[in-house]
């Protein structure tokens, strides 16, 4: 394949399994751009700013792969981008249904914009962003689930809740 994929998501933050996609369809892509989303309503852990350079320092080995904020609507994002193709990750079939969703609705909004499903590896596909914020805020372990950075920044902004 070739032309430009759009990889979206809070990645509030970036996970090892998310590296893992970008990795490889950035071997079937010409250029993927993460596409990180504002997100507000979310309230994410980290800002806007923030997500967006830990994602350039956990992929910053892949050439091909360029890191971008954005608001509004996926859809227009993609067409103004050039894009394509939307990638999505799926780790367990309980992702589908909402999935599918999205997609149905992306290619009403695009037409010219196709969906595609990628699946982690399957070390990766119990890995999710709030589980390692969970883990992280608990005083947990996350190294094994993101990049060095990544450990660094939760460890500075999650406090870890002790027992009494």
């Amino acid at each position: 394949m070739d032309g430009t994929a759009i990889y979206p998501g809070t990645f509030d933050p970036i996970t090892n399994g998310h590296a893992d996609l970008v990795q490889r369809a950035a071997l079937r892509f010409d250029e993927i751009i993460v596409a990180v989303a504002d997100s507000g309503s979310k309230a994410p852990c980290f800002t806007l700013e923030e997500r967006i350079s830990l994602a350039e320092t956990a992929l910053k080995k892949i050439k091909n792969v360029s890191i971008v904020g954005f608001n509004g609507l996926l859809a227009d994002f993609a067409i103004k981008q050039g894009a394509g193709v939307i990638l999505r990750g799926l780790r367990a079939v309980s992702d589908f249904e909402y999935e599918f969703q999205l997609a149905s609705m992306n290619r009403k909004l695009a037409p010219t914009v196709e969906t595609m499903f990628l699946t982690p590896d399957e070390g990766y596909s119990f890995i999710s962003s709030s589980l390692v914020r969970e883990i992280a805020g608990l005083g947990g372990d996350v190294s094994a689930f993101v990049h060095p950075a990544v450990k660094e920044a939760l460890s500075q902004r999650l406090k870890p809740e002790r027992s009494a």
